[in-house]
């Protein structure tokens, strides 16, 4: 690999204008003025259905239901060098609408074995983008803001999937728009995308 690579951003924020989505719009502006090959998507542009619980996809690597977005959406993702996650603290968790991309993505993700899971989008990278109303350092204390990081981490670190950095911007409700040293931040970490391919 050269100096660019595929990035995949992921919207799962439901705010068109919000702090997070605002983080990722910027990143993807950033990252097509480094060249690389950047694709877009609104997960709540996108048809998902639940995931049934059927657990086929640990037999065919993929969900069994092709009538909806999946398809698509993993493709991208199985195609992707770098995923951005966008995604909002909802109850120290991920927005429901992520963590069904979760869910549907997990025989795309793992093979389960008699110990621990196979990963199956190894060699990929990630950085998450996220927003609390919850002030730093209660966000990280009472499981806002780090409850979110754990479970992403905890998904993409079964896919094979290694860590870039995060994003985190607390306290939402006070201020308008998000700090300039976020953006900064964001910046370094965009620079760090290629480095390991």
């Amino acid at each position: 690999m050269g100096s660019t690579c595929k990035i995949l951003a992921i919207q799962g924020s439901f705010r068109k204008s919000g702090k997070t989505t605002t983080m990722l719009k910027y990143a993807a502006r950033q990252a097509e003025k480094m060249g690389h090959n950047l694709t877009y998507i609104n997960l709540f542009d996108k048809n998902i259905e639940y995931c049934k619980g059927c657990r086929k996809c640990m037999e065919t690597a993929e969900c069994i239901y092709k009538n909806d977005d999946m398809p698509e959406i993993t493709k991208l993702i199985k195609e992707a060098d770098v995923i951005i996650l966008a995604a909002p603290v909802y109850w120290g968790n991920v927005p429901a609408v992520v963590k069904n991309l979760m869910d549907r993505m997990s025989g795309a993700s793992m093979l389960e074995t008699d110990y621990f899971p196979k990963p199956r989008l190894k060699g990929k990278r990630y950085i998450l983008l996220t927003a609390c109303n919850t002030r730093m350092p209660f966000a990280k204390l009472c499981g806002q803001s780090s409850g979110i990081c754990r479970v992403v981490k905890e998904y993409f670190k079964t896919s094979g999937v290694k860590k870039i950095g995060t994003v985190i911007c607390s306290n939402t409700g006070k201020y308008d728009g998000v700090p300039q040293k976020k953006y900064a931040k964001i910046d370094k970490l965009l620079m760090k995308c290629t480095n390991g391919f």
